[in-house]
């Protein structure tokens, strides 16, 4: 070992890495595999590892580069990485020192565009309940769009045709681009505050998922989701989906029939009031038809052809209702003559008088005690009999119990 150079490890590690960094074919390297152990540090930093079936490799991805993603990465997810490979000096390990990720099979933004979608979904923003109706007649229509497309000045075109009345605002904004998602909101933010129109559209004409990718931008989903005045998203054409198209209030199809949607038809509302004015004219005529038919028939009536035919009647019925009133009357005298006869009756049945008058007598004590029975009196005690007329004083002499004679 004499003669030869001792490396310490930090200057082995570094060898090494200077070695690989200077190997042409290993600073622009494609990997396929599948993310494993994937975790974002305070840092904005990324770590995972890629792996196949037999073997693994550790990666790296630092914020600079993440900020480029358009997707979320995710445990499980099968993935092409570009980068570098080059060797960690403190640890003595070699690693992918990775500038880009794109999930195998589909593009990222695909990736991108299905896991907000999905995540905006759970949290309800799609849901029918948070829909509002848009208004039949609307005065003011903002468009939140670019002003320099072809789509914005179809839009003006059929609303102007379509329903002169409404006043149209122009929001401009850009439509593509990265400072597109932040100012399509902060239009559609900026129309809520100031209350500017009774519905908004936005949206641009067709294009690529790229050109397109401002209405799949987080921001726009939820400035359309808090919006106040209905929101009806117009991306693309047909085939063209956007995730402003799930959260709005209505879809479009394309933005010349978001125009169509927003207001109604003029034509048909001229064709509506025409109908409208017929039927209202038949009616009056109806109306007046049997108006008139009414008023012959009380024109054929007695009373109009002959002047005094009221006043008879009413007069044979003033007759006619004080017989009757008559004849009750005296019912109902009968009645009470005959129930005041039945209970005078009743009531003189009762009387003691009755009973005085058939020979029967009330001894009274002097003061005033009814006499029921001999032993209530002394011999020689003074009684008052009543009579059916008057009455008579007398003195006891004796006293008889039913048969027995107290002397």
């Amino acid at each position: 070992m004499e003669g030869r150079y001792v490396f310490t490890v930090s200057e082995m590690n570094q060898f090494i890495k200077e070695l690989l960094d200077n190997v042409p074919p290993l600073q622009e390297v494609l990997l396929r595999g599948e993310i494993s152990n994937y975790k974002v540090y305070p840092s904005g930093h990324h770590y995972f590892t890629l792996k196949d079936s037999q073997s693994s490799l550790k990666c790296v991805m630092f914020k600079t580069s993440t900020m480029r993603l358009r997707f979320r990465p995710e445990n499980g997810m099968q993935v092409i990485a570009a980068g570098r490979i080059s060797v960690y000096p403190r640890d003595g390990a070699y690693q992918l020192y990775c500038t880009g990720l794109t999930p195998e099979g589909v593009g990222d933004l695909s990736v991108a565009f299905e896991q907000l979608k999905e995540k905006l979904r759970k949290e309800g923003l799609f849901d029918a309940a948070h829909k509002k109706p848009l208004p039949v007649y609307p005065r003011r229509i903002a468009i939140v769009t670019s002003p320099a497309g072809a789509a914005v000045h179809d839009m003006i075109r059929i609303l102007r045709r379509r329903y002169p009345l409404a006043k149209v605002l122009l929001l401009p904004v850009r439509v593509q681009g990265t400072e597109a998602p932040a100012e399509i909101a902060g239009a559609i933010r900026y129309a809520n505050r100031h209350a500017l129109a009774d519905v908004l559209i936005t949206g641009r004409g067709g294009g690529s998922l790229e050109d397109l990718w401002a209405f799949n931008d987080e921001r726009v989903a939820r400035a359309i989701y808090d919006s106040e005045i209905p929101v009806i998203s117009a991306v693309g054409h047909e085939p063209d989906v956007a995730i402003s198209d799930f959260v709005a209030d209505r879809r479009a199809s394309t933005p010349s029939n978001a125009a169509e949607i927003a207001v109604p038809d003029r034509e048909e509302l001229l064709r509506a009031l025409d109908s409208a004015e017929k039927r209202m004219e038949q009616a009056a005529h109806g109306m007046l038809r049997r108006q008139g038919q009414r008023l012959d028939a009380l024109a054929e009536k007695r009373v109009m052809t002959e002047a005094t035919a009221f006043v008879e009647d009413r007069r044979q019925d003033v007759d006619h209702m004080t017989h009757r009133l008559c004849a009750g009357m005296r019912a109902v005298a009968d009645g009470q003559g005959r129930r005041f006869g039945a209970l005078a009756a009743a009531l003189d049945a009762l009387s003691p008088l009755k009973v005085l008058g058939r020979g029967y007598a009330v001894a009274q004590r002097s003061d005033g005690t009814v006499v029921r029975s001999a032993g209530q009196v002394e011999r020689g005690e003074r009684l008052r009999l009543r009579l059916a007329q008057g009455g008579i004083v007398c003195e006891v002499k004796e006293k008889d119990y039913g048969g027995e004679k107290d002397v």
